[in-house]
């Protein structure tokens, strides 16, 4: 897509357009564009904002995980959850414990077992 078109996208989305809103989330994702992809969860797109987790796990964008999961999305505190888990990273599981996450509870719990039984 053209720079003039992605102009004329987004100015539809301005607009209210609901198909080009779909178009520019569906876009965005293809690019690996976080930044617009933010913008558009940002202003309370659903679509955008799982397309956000999708990507930021896939790129493993711890950051990006943890800024969505602090504010309360739920599917990128469960991503940050397993990704976490896949690299036992204790810090990040017990700082989402700390928050109130019950899955990082377990899964921090289970690593410092099989730490425990391991020494």
């Amino acid at each position: 897509m053209s720079d003039p078109d992605l102009v004329d996208l987004r100015q539809r989305v301005k607009d209210g357009d609901r198909d080009a809103v779909d178009q520019l989330v569906e876009l965005a994702g293809e690019r690996g564009d976080l930044a617009e992809l933010r913008q558009l969860a940002e202003d309370g797109n659903a679509d955008a904002a799982a397309q956000l987790v999708e990507l930021a796990t896939e790129l493993g964008d711890l950051n990006e995980l943890r800024r969505l999961a602090d504010r309360g999305d739920r599917d990128a505190a469960d991503q940050l959850v397993e990704l976490a888990a896949e690299r036992a990273d204790v810090g990040e599981l017990r700082r989402l414990a700390d928050g109130g996450n019950r899955d990082a509870a377990d899964v921090l719990a289970e690593l410092t077992d099989e730490q425990d039984e391991a020494e």
